[in-house]
């Protein structure tokens, strides 16, 4: 038998299969503005008995395909500790939000929070501002850790941190410092939401800005202690719903 999830979120698209509980398939594509041809794409030619949704476009999936779905909260808890069996907080980063989740030994969750409701903190917030900076998101992380000084980015408002950025750099302030300031003020949200759950370890960073070098670094050290990344961050609800629907049948 072969499991599948497929985690549909704002800005990508991930599908994970497993077989005999482990991981045969996994496959990544943009949302871009259909995101149920996209599904239906990512889909084509990957063999599969049952699968389950989670993510943003969950509840559209569930109507065209007549599928069980799952919400990120709890994929991501399931997935998470799959993968890292000890973890006991979860945070999930992704291009429009992002989320803490807190388990218990038993892997049962505790406690959560979520924003979804504002660019702040999330990846979106990120790629504008590397953007604005002439950075592509594969180099904004990289080039913060070069920075040589503390900058302090005042606004977490995605429209008036571009305002600010644009006005520091007008002032001929050095890009990887103002860099370093946005990632930073990243961090300093993500903490804390974490501390509003749980900053219990062993800790667990998932979703597309775990793949950020600079931000897995800040992290370490605003918690002081090491951060679980996945091999594959942004795979990890896409898990958690194969999972489930494999428990399921």
């Amino acid at each position: 038998m072969r499991f599948a999830g497929i985690d549909i979120g704002s800005r990508t698209i991930e599908l994970v299969v497993l077989k005999d509980n482990e991981i045969i398939e996994m496959k990544q594509t943009d949302s871009g503005f259909d995101p149920l041809a996209q599904a239906r794409d990512l889909l084509g030619g990957v063999k599969h008995d049952h699968i389950m949704a989670t993510g943003y476009g969950r509840h559209l999936f569930e109507l065209s395909f007549e599928a069980p779905t799952v919400t990120e909260i709890k994929a991501y808890a399931v997935g998470a500790r799959f993968l890292f069996p000890e973890v006991r907080t979860i945070l999930d980063i992704g291009g429009q939000d992002s989320k803490a989740i807190a388990v218990n030994d038993m892997g049962r969750i505790t406690k959560f929070e979520m924003n979804d409701r504002c660019a702040a903190g999330t990846g979106k917030f990120l790629e504008i501002m590397a953007q604005t900076l002439g950075y592509n998101l594969d180099q904004f992380g990289i080039e913060a850790l070069k920075a040589t000084k503390e900058m302090q980015i005042s606004s977490m408002c995605t429209v008036f941190a571009e305002s600010e950025v644009t006005s520091l750099m007008a002032k001929g302030e050095v890009r990887q410092d103002i860099a370093l300031g946005l990632h930073r003020s990243v961090v300093k949200r993500a903490v804390g939401m974490l501390k509003r759950v749980s900053v219990k370890g062993p800790i667990l960073f998932a979703g597309g800005v775990a793949q950020n070098p600079c931000m897995r670094h800040l992290l370490e050290e605003a918690l002081d202690t090491h951060i679980l990344v996945p091999e594959n961050p942004q795979m990890v609800g896409a898990l958690g719903a194969a999972l489930l629907t494999s428990e399921k049948t």
